[in-house]
């Protein structure tokens, strides 16, 4: 890719990869891994969470995080909602909702996740964004 015109084709299969990087990510998530989201991290993430006052910013920042919960996530199932890949050259914003039951709960969250292709063609998040979805009653 690198800056040149994404044939059609290819954005179907880059799409594809996009979601299957995240779903993974995910899987490993809801499991109390977070090393998923870590080694999908670019070393100058930005993450926003509506749990923090302030923005994270850097993976190391993130890593930092991560390890204070690591082990304690323990989501029983998940969906991952509607989620939609818009590309640009070296560029791949995934939007999503997610949907995580535990302990009879239901937690429902937006997600945004902006993805860079570096020379190698290999995927890495520089921006997270997490909020919650308002519950109607």
């Amino acid at each position: 890719m690198n800056g040149h015109t994404i044939l059609l084709s290819d954005k179907e299969d880059i799409k594809a990869k996009i979601i299957a990087l995240e779903e993974h990510a995910l899987e490993l998530w809801n499991n109390g891994n977070p090393d998923g989201f870590l080694e999908l991290s670019s070393t100058d993430v930005i993450y926003i969470d509506p749990a923090f006052e302030n923005k994270l910013e850097g993976k190391k920042a993130l890593e930092d995080y991560y390890n204070t919960i690591r082990g304690k996530v323990k989501i029983e199932s998940y969906r991952m909602i509607s989620p939609t890949v818009q590309l640009l050259p070296d560029c791949a914003v995934l939007t999503y909702d997610y949907e995580a039951h535990r302990d009879g709960q239901v937690f429902k969250m937006h997600c945004t996740e902006v993805y860079i292709s570096n020379s190698s063609d290999e995927w890495k998040i520089i921006h997270t964004h997490w909020s919650f979805i308002l519950q109607n009653n």
